[in-house]
């Protein structure tokens, strides 16, 4: 459903529909904040992407990140194998994007696994870019994560000031 109060170009998002941005390896940067609809979007980028068989997965960025952090720690190859399946899909959805600094080797799992997805991927998030060098950790790791992800970007910011499951949810429904 379109809300005009969101301030959503249309025909951006009519483009990525398409899936071009896919076929192209483009990523999406979905900002606002709480309750603007960012993950209801990314996951209808993410359904529309299944109809046009593309691979999906969606994963939240603190699970992301411990789902990693546990596989290295195994000896059985757990590490390479999730790799190899993020390199798999076509679009990685990864929802709450620093929603919390990263320590340092969070932020070069998160390097890694961007360097080796070279795939689209749709990053939702509370904070505007300009936030996240901070939350990366600041200095050069920052930057080569920040480099690869916002030149290469649709960057839609969601306006609203209703949260959508305040005006949608059950007690407006009463």
């Amino acid at each position: 459903m379109y809300d005009a109060d969101r301030k959503l170009n249309k025909e951006l998002l009519m483009e990525i529909s398409t899936g071009n941005y896919i076929n192209e390896g483009r990523d999406i940067v979905f900002k606002g904040v709480s309750g603007t609809g960012k993950t209801w979007l990314a996951t209808a980028c993410g359904v529309q992407a299944c109809r046009q068989f593309y691979k999906v997965k969606y994963v939240r960025l603190p699970d992301l990140l411990e789902g990693f952090k546990m596989a290295i720690h195994q000896v059985d190859g757990s590490y390479t194998k999730l790799m190899k399946k993020l390199i798999k899909v076509d679009l990685l959805i990864i929802d709450e994007w620093l929603l919390f600094e990263l320590t340092k080797d969070e932020a070069t799992l998160l390097l890694e696994i961007i360097n080796a997805r070279k795939k689209s991927n749709i990053f939702c998030s509370q904070f505007d870019i300009q936030g996240w060098y901070e939350k990366l950790g600041d200095g050069t790791l920052a930057e080569a994560i920040l480099d690869r992800i916002i030149h290469n970007s649709y960057d839609i910011f969601i306006d609203g000031a209703v949260s959508m499951r305040e005006k949608f949810g059950i007690k407006a429904m009463e």
